[in-house]
């Protein structure tokens, strides 16, 4: 026996010995896996050899390969267990014997996986050898050999079992990238189908769907804002390359939103497809329904080349243009003043308005008709035969609307708990007069600012009784003067007087209008019933009317005013203890009823309602012949596409929630927009301060903790801040604290203190506790 028999022999015995040996000898791994000259040319021989044998051990390289593994599975246990324990990618050390038996028990798969192997050791080389390929003199010929052994292709069962396994670079190559350790990846024609998803702009999945263009054949409708809640009522509708929106309103902050001022919707749908927008239309002139607009402008003038559009009746417009001018965005707009029945187009859509009754005069509903079909949308209405402004609703137009055929109705839900019909606005009318009639001191009717109506109504009293009107609030002296220029108030001569006039006469003979009738903090009455008001001042003998209900959500604020007022000795009408001081603009169940029997539309959408508000409108509108799954409950940026046919709900776009933060009431030049992108990029700052209940003494605080402010705010600003709090807390006249007004009050003079140091605003949260 010569040298090299003697040689593979030993290797042989060593093989059969254990394949423990195997760890032991990987110490010097990085030397043993330099291929050999000599045992490759050897190798190749017996690759060479076994490749001769028909096509059949080539095509049944699978099955040979798996009767070989069952022959030594001892053995081959052993090894898939410790290349289990090995790291991906990292080969086994194997004897050159060891591979010859390997080769002859799998047939032509072995062939395969030599190949796989030495094209292994090959991907390597560069690493090992300082990345010189040409070292191999067989390189050419091993290539060869690995394109004929290709063809038996290792099972899903072995190529789990040798994780570590080197795959073919050509037909592997995808399989190579971002692959986990120990884990086969999932082969091309396994792979599930996988629909594109939403892309952020930096890349990402974002959870929005990416709509494309559509043709006039389908119909898209997107709340922006509205449903879920009661306020900041916004609605995109697109079809084909039209797009319009329907109202732009702002919602009043809630209780743990201390610090914001208003709450808008996000328009980023609008403003990524501003080549199709078309113009803005609005059913009324309440808040809830343009409050947004000096706040949406300068979003849409940026991104359009003319002036935005907004179409709407004459007292709407007259709101909006007093808006936009204190914001100096009047020259942004251009207004079309439409009556009911007026019809205006807008490519594929042209919309009809349509007179209603609500708690403000010259409201309407609003239909969009398209190749598509006609879709309405109610706005606030209800049907009120004794308006005390304006007209019934337009139910003949209605009805000939309906005649035509209704693809969907978007339909008011806010009083669907509320059975019957809503009473007619006569009743607070008599009951104001009555109010006014047995007071002996001043008289204080607080409402919202647009309301148009209650100003009507005092006027009418007033003269009744022999006393003047008149007005507090800012934006309630703005609201009255666009109605006395427009008309809608026309009071004798001598009746309607300033505030500074009211208050040198008589208490007995004073009716003042005033803003804050939900409590918000900057408003007339919460600063009157918190003794700030720099001018009017309650007590007892004084009656309080307050002609509102609480919006959902500030039930507690208005409730806390309430107390407050009461504290100070007047006496306070409210629609808890008389339901006669006021009545909802809104439709109860029967009107819900009478304007779905109206139209007869083939789907129905609650909007303007919280989620409770728009689940009972779909019991209610099955009650009238509305199949349920025609009853569509929308979501705020999701899309409802509608065919001649079909409706269906298709994803979500970007929407949600703008936070308007301004310093103090005239600080329209500092408003901040705050998303949740930017919230905090100028830094927050929490302040704590603790009060006496009952007589608004400062117990604790205040406290100022900041964070990620801007490098020139450092701890002399925030001290000065804290100074600056201090003293106007302490300029507070004793008495009970109006809670609301006095976290406004902290924040303006915290903002402007900070503001003076950086020019930046910060986020400032107040925490202001009642001891």
């Amino acid at each position: 026996m010569d040298a090299q028999d003697k040689n593979q022999q030993d290797n042989r015995q060593n093989s059969e010995s254990g394949s423990e040996q195997a760890p032991k000898r990987s110490g010097n791994r990085r030397r043993r896996r330099r291929p050999n000259p000599e045992s490759q040319q050897e190798q190749q021989g017996q690759q060479h050899q076994e490749a001769a044998p028909d096509q059949r051990n080539r095509e049944q390289g699978n099955r040979g390969q798996q009767g070989a593994d069952t022959e030594q599975r001892p053995e081959g246990q052993s090894r898939r267990r410790r290349q289990r324990r090995r790291p991906a990618g990292e080969q086994q050390p194997q004897s050159q014997d060891q591979q010859s038996q390997r080769q002859a028990g799998a047939g032509g798969q072995q062939q395969s996986r030599q190949g796989k192997q030495q094209d292994g050791n090959r991907q390597q080389q560069p690493r090992q050898q300082g990345g010189d390929r040409n070292r191999n003199p067989n390189l050419n010929q091993q290539k060869q050999s690995r394109r004929g052994g290709q063809q038996g292709e290792a099972t899903r069962e072995q190529q789990e079992s040798r994780p570590g396994q080197q795959h073919h670079p050509q037909q592997n190559e995808h399989r190579q990238l971002n692959r986990r350790p120990l884990r086969r990846p999932r082969r091309e024609d396994e792979a599930p189908e996988r629909r594109p998803g939403p892309q952020r702009q930096g890349g990402g999945q974002t959870g929005y769907s990416v709509l494309g263009p559509i043709g006039t054949d389908t119909l898209r409708v997107i709340p922006l804002g509205g449903v879920g809640e009661v306020g900041k009522n916004m609605t995109a509708v697109e079809c084909g390359s039209d797009i319009v929106l329907l109202d732009a309103g702002g919602k009043f902050p809630e209780e743990d939103q201390r610090g914001i001022d208003l709450i808008i919707p996000d328009i980023t749908f609008i403003t990524e497809r501003m080549r199709n927008f078309r113009g803005i239309l609005l059913t009324h002139g309440h808040e809830d329904h343009i409050g947004a607009l000096p706040y949406i402008i300068p979003q849409l003038r940026d991104k359009m080349k003319g002036r935005v559009p907004i179409y709407g009746t004459p007292l709407a417009l007259g709101f909006v243009e007093r808006k936009l001018l204190e914001a100096r965005l009047e020259q942004e707009v251009e207004v079309h003043s439409v009556e009911s029945g007026t019809k205006v187009t807008f490519g594929s859509i042209t919309a009809e308005f349509i007179h209603v009754t609500h708690s403000i005069p010259d409201a309407c509903s609003i239909a969009l008709h398209t190749p598509v079909g006609t879709i309405v949308d109610t706005g606030d209405f209800k049907f009120d035969p004794t308006p005390v402004m304006g007209e019934p609703t337009d139910e003949k137009l209605l009805k000939k609307i309906g005649q035509n055929g209704i693809l969907a109705l978007f339909s008011d839900t806010v009083r669907v708990e509320i059975a019957g019909s809503t009473p007619s606005e006569k009743v607070v009318h008599d009951k104001i007069d009555e109010e006014i009639g047995k007071s002996k001191g001043q008289v204080i009717i607080a409402t919202f600012a647009s309301n148009i109506s209650r100003i009507h109504m005092a006027l009418h009293a007033a003269e009744k009784h022999g006393r003047k009107v008149a007005v507090a609030g800012r934006s309630m002296e703005q609201n009255a003067r666009v109605a006395l220029d427009l008309g809608y108030l026309d009071p004798p001569e001598g009746l309607f007087v300033s505030l500074e006039e009211i208050l040198r006469m008589p208490k007995e003979k004073r009716v003042i209008v005033s803003t804050g009738s939900q409590g918000e903090v900057s408003a007339a009455l919460a600063r009157i019933a918190a003794g700030e008001h720099p001018k009017v001042r309650v007590g007892r003998g004084d009656t309080i009317i307050v002609s509102a209900s609480p919006i959902p959500g500030n039930e507690n604020t208005v409730s806390h005013t309430i107390n407050n007022l009461f504290r100070l000795g007047a006496d306070v009408v409210y629609s808890a203890l008389d339901r006669g001081v006021h009545v909802s603009g809104h439709a109860g169940r029967d009107e819900l009823k009478r304007m779905i029997q109206l139209l007869k539309p083939t789907y129905v959408v609650p909007i303007h309602g919280e989620y409770r508000h728009m689940s009972l409108y779909r019991d209610l509108a099955t009650q009238t012949g509305i199949r349920r799954d025609h009853v569509l409950l929308p979501e705020i940026g999701g899309v409802i596409e509608f065919t001649k046919n079909s409706a269906n709900q298709r994803g979500r776009v970007k929407a949600g929630n703008i936070l308007v933060d301004r310093l103090g009431e005239r600080g329209g030049g500092q408003t901040v927009l705050r998303t949740r992108e930017n919230l905090t990029d100028d830094g927050f700052v929490v302040v704590t301060i603790v009060l006496d209940r009952q007589t608004g003494e400062l117990i604790g605080g205040p406290d100022l903790v900041a964070k990620g402010l801007n490098k020139n705010l450092n701890d002399g600003a925030l001290k000065e801040a804290e100074r600056e709090l201090r003293r106007m807390l302490d300029r507070r006249k004793e008495g009970t604290p109006q809670y609301g007004y006095v976290m406004q009050r902290t924040k303006e003079a915290v903002g402007k203190v900070l503001y003076r140091h950086s020019r930046s605003r910060p986020l400032i949260l107040p925490v202001v506790t009642e001891l």
